[in-house]
């Protein structure tokens, strides 16, 4: 079954794709923006704490496979 909803790329976007080493035909922009970053430490995503505490998350690229839909969707219950 073909869910069409659970990928979306932005080939036109001046950033895409955004993560080094990624993957172009697989990189899914449906999360451009990571719904887990507010988990903070807990997100599950290759991270680092820059000294003044913020995330890095610049070498993640969970939000944007594909077979990770399902997963972010899960735990977006987390946040409420």
């Amino acid at each position: 079954m073909d869910r069409h909803y659970a990928f979306f790329q932005h080939t036109a976007c001046e950033f895409f794709p955004c993560h080094t080493g990624a993957d172009p035909e697989n990189f899914n922009c449906l999360f451009c923006y990571c719904p887990l970053y507010a988990l903070g430490e807990k997100c599950g995503g290759d991270f680092v704490l820059l000294d003044n505490g913020i995330k890095d998350c610049s070498h993640c690229l969970f939000p944007h496979k594909k077979e990770n839909y399902d997963l972010i969707t899960e735990r977006l219950k987390e946040l409420y």
